[in-house]
């Protein structure tokens, strides 16, 4: 149990410093340290980062950090992304999503550092 709440911990730091991140900590820990498979994981995962979302929702609420108009317009995008996310992860094969993930984790990373 210690584990798991130590990962729910990182993981919701990650959450509310950088407004994600959730995913990239849980589902990784979930694989290698406490040996879920790779879908159950990622499902896992996005149950959990619903709790993160909120706390820290509330939070840049208050400080009024939300773009309502924008906020709104992507969340219906992330409703339709995340039902297509869910189907096709049923089809794909594990390893062509870990490249795919590797791919856009390099790509974010080298936009972050030359931005």
């Amino acid at each position: 149990m210690g584990k798991k709440v130590i990962i729910g911990i990182l993981a919701g730091i990650i959450s509310g410093l950088f407004s994600t991140g959730g995913g990239m900590i849980l589902v990784p820990a979930f694989i290698h340290l406490l040996d879920l498979e790779d879908a159950k994981a990622r499902g896992t995962s996005i149950f959990c980062i619903l709790s993160m979302v909120v706390t820290s929702s509330f939070f840049y609420y208050r400080g009024n950090y939300i773009n309502w108009r924008i906020a709104i317009l992507c969340a219906i995008g992330g409703i339709i992304g995340g039902y297509i996310g869910a189907k096709l992860l049923k089809k794909l094969p594990t390893k062509i999503l870990k490249i795919a993930f590797t791919i856009f984790l390099v790509y974010v990373s080298f936009k972050m550092l030359t931005s």
